[in-house]
């Protein structure tokens, strides 16, 4: 039996931060939280002093394509990077986010990515932005395929033993038929790309999609129908429906904070998610970088990713850890909610949220450490050690 103990920490919960806190980790699980005063069993095989800076539980990314010099669509040995890299920002667990590709060498390349085994950040699923989508915005001609069931059955026998998790557009002809059999097993389908009318949002909801990605981002707005009348369309579709969560990119570029105070408010804090949607290039800074057969530039850390051919955005340089700092000074939010938007609450869209994403008796310890700026010092995952700076 392997006893970790994490002493004076800040942990973070759902609602609040317990000062002066320690908690024992016991066979990679979190056995017990102590309140200042309690005396805790130092019987264990190592004791780490956290130095009263905060214990948060770790991230999760719901969208990433890329980080520092690695992108999830050149193969296995960049996913594997990825993986071994992530903690160092906090995330402990992940959807690498596969862009489309002509059908057949879809499925093949998939298959090809669950051999990776990784030695840091979890991979909870793949995320399959198209071939489903109505809008490509920085994505190849192949995201607007046909509808082919058989093409989603592959995709998903291609995943295992991981989901397959689809992004699609309401507006998608025929979508509504593909939407159970992506559903199918207790798996999120997201929605995004999309210029979808009131209707065609409310019957992909009603077929089982239940998640907006990069909400807001190629969302596009309905024309007035008569001058002066706001019209309304995805966006006030998925705002009205308290089933559906949404996730946002944080950068202070992709969408107004605004919109995410707005969210918040009509959905609660239980369904509003931080992701990073990042590229190749993210967490590394100013620079160009090869995407695919393009290039993208990202001007400053955290930055979005644009394409250099016309400087539309193509993803973003953001990290999850400057994620949950731009969401306290741009949301004006405390640190529990931030942290909470970054970790329980993409736990409960891929239904993990009974073992993931919290600070918490019985669940696996998966964890970070971080001093008063936000800036990550230690990750673990399930108790082991993963990133130390």
């Amino acid at each position: 039996m392997s006893k970790l103990l994490i002493e004076n920490a800040c942990v973070i919960l759902a609602d609040k931060v317990i000062k002066n806190s320690t908690m024992l980790i016991v066979d990679g699980k979190i056995s017990k939280i102590y309140s200042s005063g309690d005396k805790p069993d130092k019987r264990v095989d190592e004791t780490i002093n956290a130095n009263g800076n905060y214990l948060a539980p770790g991230f999760i990314d719901l969208h990433i394509h890329g980080l520092q010099n690695y992108l999830i669509d050149n193969g296995t040995e960049d996913l594997a990077q990825i993986c071994k890299i992530l903690p160092q920002y906090g995330v402990t667990g992940f959807l690498p986010t596969v862009c489309p590709l002509p059908k057949g060498k879809d499925a093949e390349f998939l298959s090809k990515l669950t051999n990776v085994k990784s030695t840091g950040a979890q991979i909870l699923g793949f995320h399959l932005e198209g071939p489903f989508l109505a809008l490509t915005g920085a994505l190849p001609k192949e995201a607007l395929g046909k509808a082919d069931i058989e093409r989603v059955k592959n995709l998903i026998t291609a995943a295992g033993p991981y989901k397959a998790i689809f992004s699609i557009s309401p507006d998608f002809e025929d979508v509504t038929k593909l939407i159970p059999i992506m559903a199918e097993n207790g798996c999120p389908v997201f929605i995004t790309h999309t210029k979808a009318s009131v209707k065609q949002t409310i019957d992909a909801i009603k077929a089982g999609a239940n998640h907006a990605t990069h909400f807001y981002d190629v969302f596009h707005v309905p024309r007035e129908t008569d001058e002066g009348v706001r019209p309304c369309g995805a966006v006030e579709a998925i705002l009205a429906d308290k089933n559906v969560s949404v996730d946002f990119i944080l950068d202070g570029v992709h969408v107004d904070p605004i919109a995410i105070k707005m969210a918040l408010q009509c959905k609660g804090n239980d369904k509003v998610c931080l992701i990073t949607d990042s590229n190749i290039g993210a967490g590394l800074g100013k620079g160009v970088y090869k995407f695919g057969d393009r290039e993208v530039k990202i001007d400053y850390y955290g930055a979005p990713a644009r394409l250099v051919e016309n400087g539309g955005l193509a993803g973003s340089g953001l990290t999850m850890d400057t994620a949950v700092k731009n969401a306290v000074s741009m949301l004006d939010i405390e640190l529990p909610l931030a942290v909470k938007m970054a970790s329980s609450n993409p736990a409960k869209v891929l239904k993990i949220d009974d073992r993931k994403g919290k600070i918490e008796e019985g669940y696996d310890a998966d964890f970070v450490i971080m001093n008063d700026k936000f800036e990550v010092l230690q990750t673990w995952i399930k108790g082991n050690s993963c990133y130390k700076i």
